[in-house]
């Protein structure tokens, strides 16, 4: 009887090893395609729904209550939204609600308030974080913002106007007169971007009443953060005298 020579029993394996290795390759590949199209398109239409649902709650919420017109009350912050922000730069109909805190919790919905920051119309820094890819990609341009470019946010019974930092005449983000760059790219230890006076003491008191926006940078990458700053042009607006916003929110 004759016998098979061991070394074409073990060629005879190979192609279909090869062929369950190239199996396990596609479906591998299929599955991490799928989770990137789960994250850049289905959470960002998931979120449009929570934006809708939460922006209908809060301005609801705002009908029912009273409150001192030019301040955000830090009792209606429970972890829930709070405030509305505007972009016009990003386009005339941008607009996120804002939630307090930085979790993912807050994240997956809308841009978060960092805990301890200012609110708005305060003195000191207002820092909001958002996600630039996924979750509603409420940052994911986030670079395009130019010196003097109005930021609005929208509160209870206020608007608060604020304008991006830099040289408006160049277009320069790094040559604020105050020294405090307009944007900026930092590791995500660089937390002083966040001081009541950005990239100032921690402890120190606030120079004036400024924003500060964090994403992570580049795109699809969280190894640094993009960081916007921008300072509160003028008083608060009251809603009573613009009950529909400031003109700052058809500036482009």
């Amino acid at each position: 009887m004759a016998h098979a020579h061991p070394g074409h029993r073990r060629a005879s394996r190979w192609p279909a090893l090869a062929g369950l290795v190239g199996e396990l390759l596609l479906t591998g590949g299929l599955v991490v395609l799928l989770f990137v199209v789960y994250e850049l398109f289905v959470t960002d239409l998931l979120n449009e729904g929570k934006q809708s649902d939460l922006s209908q709650q809060l301005h609801a919420q705002w009908d029912e209550s009273t409150g001192t017109p030019g301040t955000t009350p830090r009792a209606d912050l429970t972890g829930g939204a709070f405030a509305v922000l505007y972009i016009p730069r990003l386009g005339l109909d941008y607009q996120r609600v804002v939630l307090d805190g930085t979790s993912e919790k807050q994240l997956s919905q809308g841009p978060g308030h960092y805990e301890g920051t200012a609110l708005p119309g305060e003195p000191g820094n207002v820092g909001l974080a958002g996600h630039r890819v996924g979750k509603g990609s409420p940052f994911l341009d986030l670079d395009q913002l130019r010196p003097g470019d109005p930021i609005v946010v929208e509160t209870v019974d206020s608007w608060f106007v604020y304008r991006v930092l830099g040289d408006v005449a160049t277009g320069d983000l790094t040559a604020d007169p105050s020294g405090i760059p307009g944007q900026q790219i930092v590791r995500p230890t660089d937390v002083q971007v966040l001081s009541p006076t950005p990239n100032g003491p921690e402890n120190a008191a606030p120079t004036g009443s400024y924003l500060t926006l964090t994403t992570c940078h580049p795109r699809f990458s969280a190894r640094q953060r993009l960081v916007i700053h921008a300072r509160l042009d003028g008083a608060a607006i009251a809603k009573t005298a613009e009950p529909d916003g400031p003109p700052a929110l058809s500036e482009r």
